[in-house]
């Protein structure tokens, strides 16, 4: 975490030192533009990633309205070209990326908390090949300075499960000092692309007949229609390579969004052959986004049982004991004195392998005693493991889950992902998993399920009929 990544497109894609980025920006304007009402400055943002002699021009002119705009965060969406992903998002597992400009900070806290709610793992050998989030790291250099982080994230493919997922992950933890940028290069047409519909003559007749369809494309983009977008692209076949970055984004929204088109333009432009070419395009909106959902628990109660989860479990692991009850409750702030159910859980730091998991999920005691006694239980009696030895507590990451009541649902079809943990009943077995599982795995509903059924005791199918399933939520934080 405490590496930062170097450029490795600065010289290539972009100039390869400060002076010639500031003078190439300065060569397609530095205006920016004003609304004449007073309108914020634009939060979303959707840019190409070719090299700045193709794009960087169709980029700049949305970028630039951002400039002097206060953002305390980027979020960038991108998809993978040289990475095989399949339902996860990856950021960086170091602490700054670097450009000719300077570092940028990677906000991991943030990826963190991601992580809990949405399937994200961290991978920076991702991101020293892919070119789709370096190549925005300096526009957003020259247009909001350096008092801001980034949280870049790539992504492959994403099945609906874990599309909803990584969504509503984004629209609960992104306010208004965050800035949501998509990186994506619209059609890319030609055989070597597997894209020639309107045949390889080289003619602008092609160009115009292309731009059609990323119009259509763009028009949905505009009224961030997400469906209309994925089902264009999926009928014309269009090869645009951010198509799953920009329907992420496009879930994520609220309701009542619309975005503008600032751009367009195609890398045969200058010379007139269209026989094969990239589209680029740059999209930029203001969006109002609902307050940050927040739990009960404050930072303070967060830290103060994180606390004593750690001193729960070494002492059991030195002395073999648990901390008698009511050892913490004459500290223990107002809020952890709340009956919940809880959930303790173990984690080795070297690779995130569970170590340890044990909780109760009704609301029985108080949150601060159910924490104390089951941080205990999950270093010494989970039955999957041996219990933990005093060598390995250095090693070791704590993990809080704070529970609502669990409730029934109708169906199996009622629990959302990301959202809900959920227990399975059926002929006498009993199953549970945390929110957070589905997530960590990347699992869709039906393997979440499949797995849960199999953790009761049932068949990998069980779960289809005759089971009774419950849901609660929990607040999820640690270490």
């Amino acid at each position: 975490m405490g590496m930062t990544l170097e450029s490795t497109i600065a010289g290539s894609w972009y100039p390869g030192t400060a002076e010639g980025i500031r003078a190439m920006a300065g060569m397609w304007g530095r205006d920016t533009v004003k609304d004449a009402h007073g309108a914020p400055a634009p939060n979303v943002l959707i840019l190409p990633h070719a090299g700045w002699t193709y794009s960087g021009e169709t980029a700049w002119r949305a970028a630039r309205r951002i400039a002097g705009a206060k953002f305390s965060r980027v979020v960038i969406l991108a998809p993978s070209h040289r990475a095989w992903i399949e339902n996860r998002l990856v950021a960086p597992d170091a602490a700054a990326v670097s450009t000719p400009l300077g570092e940028i900070g990677i906000d991991n806290e943030f990826v963190d908390r991601m992580a809990l709610v949405a399937p994200v793992i961290r991978n920076s050998r991702v991101h020293q090949a892919e070119h789709a989030t370096q190549i925005e790291y300096p526009l957003l250099q020259l247009v909001l300075g350096g008092d801001f982080r980034i949280v870049p994230l790539i992504a492959g493919s994403l099945g609906g499960d874990q599309m909803a997922m990584c969504a509503r992950a984004l629209s609960d933890m992104v306010d208004d000092a965050t800035l949501l940028v998509v990186s994506s290069d619209f059609t890319h047409y030609g055989a070597d692309f597997s894209y020639a519909p309107y045949g390889t003559g080289g003619g602008r007749e092609v160009r115009d007949r292309v731009a059609a369809v990323d119009g259509r494309a763009l028009s949905s983009i505009e009224e961030c229609d997400a469906d209309a977008f994925a089902a264009l692209v999926r009928d014309t076949g269009a090869t645009i390579c951010g198509r799953v970055p920009i329907e992420l984004a496009l879930r994520a929204l609220p309701a009542g969004t619309s975005l503008e088109r600032v751009a367009y333009a195609t890398s045969g432009d200058a010379g007139g052959d269209f026989s094969r070419f990239v589209c680029y395009a740059s999209v930029a909106g203001h969006v109002a986004w609902p307050p940050a959902r927040r739990g009960v628990l404050g930072a303070e109660d967060r830290a103060f049982l994180l606390r004593v989860a750690r001193e729960s479990v070494e002492h059991a692991v030195r002395t073999g004991r648990p901390l008698p009850a009511g050892h913490f409750a004459d500290e223990a702030p107002a809020a952890t004195r709340a009956k919940m159910g809880a959930f303790v859980t173990l984690n080795r730091r070297a690779d995130g392998s569970l170590r340890g998991c044990i909780g109760e999920i009704l609301p029985m005691r108080p949150l601060v005693e159910a924490v104390t006694a089951r941080a205990a239980d999950s270093a010494m009696r989970d039955p999957r493991f041996n219990p933990v030895g005093p060598g390995e507590l250095a090693g070791l990451q704590v993990e809080v889950s704070a529970l609502t009541p669990p409730a029934p649902v109708k169906s199996w079809r009622d629990i959302v992902l990301g959202r809900d943990g959920m227990t399975l009943e059926k002929d006498g077995r009993f199953a549970v998993f945390l929110p957070q599982v589905a997530p960590e795995q990347g699992w869709d509903l039906a393997t979440t399920l499949s797995h849960l059924s199999r953790k009761a005791g049932l068949r990998a199918d069980a779960w289809r009929a005759g089971a009774a399933f419950e849901t609660f939520q929990a607040e999820v934080f640690h270490e």
